[in-house]
């Protein structure tokens, strides 16, 4: 069921919550974003089931591409899900790790990892698609190659973020470019920072790159795109019921079927999603970092 206690999380509710003796209460249909800090108590309905989102952007335009189709999951399925994130994604990684989501969509890396440690299990991804992590710089940069970097201050979202910085950092060791890292916390604030000038260069992913505000992409260029490897995935926690799963995993894999799933999917830069099994990581787990 869903996680009863939240800290620092940012949930948005499908429907409207009011607030009733310091606890946040589902009341009737939504329509607002809560930010609960600290340890607050959330009361929802038992069958209500969160489904946290790996923050590689802004929360609203987490909410903006997610919301919608868990709002449609529902309407399909009967199984009522709760869009949770955190600010940033170390410490979204800090809720994944303890289990905290019924839902989640990781990143590759951490998937083959929070399997084995807090239970995940994959049940679906993007068809057609593999993940492409890349290195960005402003569109007026002198840098032409990978080498330029050597010596330079080098924006990424996170540590552990799979294409957008596990995959640059672990090139540039290949091709022994000396560099210094700062984290960000999101892909969007790597982006915006470079086309800012304050970073001459950041990791991302093409997705994301794709998807970003376009005042900020025009100022960028791809300096350097990774070979492909599998990408996100939809995963479900062992507690969650075999028969809730299922329901959800339906609904996933025939979005592309109807115009008003085809409309979400493309939000996502998704062509199609499938049905998945935790084998389909193998060539993360020969990935050496």
């Amino acid at each position: 069921m869903s996680c009863n206690r939240y800290s620092n999380t940012i949930i948005f509710s499908l429907e409207f919550c009011e607030r009733t003796q310091g606890n946040f209460v589902v009341n009737r249909f939504f329509v607002g974003l809560v930010v609960v800090i600290s340890f607050i108590s959330i009361s929802y309905a038992s069958e209500r089931y969160s489904f946290g989102v790996v923050p590689q952007q802004s929360t609203s335009k987490l909410v903006r591409s997610w919301a919608p189709i868990f709002k449609y999951i529902e309407q399909q399925s009967g199984v009522k899900l709760q869009f949770a994130t955190k600010r940033n994604i170390p410490t979204f990684e800090e809720a994944c790790a303890s289990a905290d989501y019924d839902f989640v969509y990781m990143n590759p890396y951490n998937y083959v990892q929070f399997h084995d440690e807090s239970g995940y299990e994959a049940i679906a991804k993007a068809r057609d698609k593999k993940i492409k992590g890349i290195i960005v710089v402003r569109k007026d940069s002198k840098f032409k190659k990978l080498k330029d970097l050597s010596g330079k201050k080098l924006a990424f979202a996170s540590h552990l973020a799979f294409g957008a910085s596990l995959i640059p950092r672990n090139e540039l060791k290949k091709r022994a470019v000396k560099y210094t890292s700062k984290y960000l916390g999101s892909h969007d604030l790597v982006y915006s920072n470079v086309a800012q000038g304050n970073f001459v260069a950041g990791g991302g992913v093409m997705r994301t790159f794709q998807t970003a505000d376009p005042e900020v992409r025009k100022k960028l260029r791809i300096l350097w795109t990774s070979k492909g490897n599998t990408p996100h995935a939809f995963v479900a926690q062992s507690r969650v019921p075999k028969h809730i799963v299922k329901k959800v995993q339906q609904v996933l894999v025939s979005l592309e079927q109807t115009a008003q799933g085809r409309t979400f999917l493309n939000k996502l830069k998704i062509k199609g999603i499938e049905v998945a099994k935790n084998s389909d990581w193998d060539d993360i787990r020969k990935l050496k970092f």
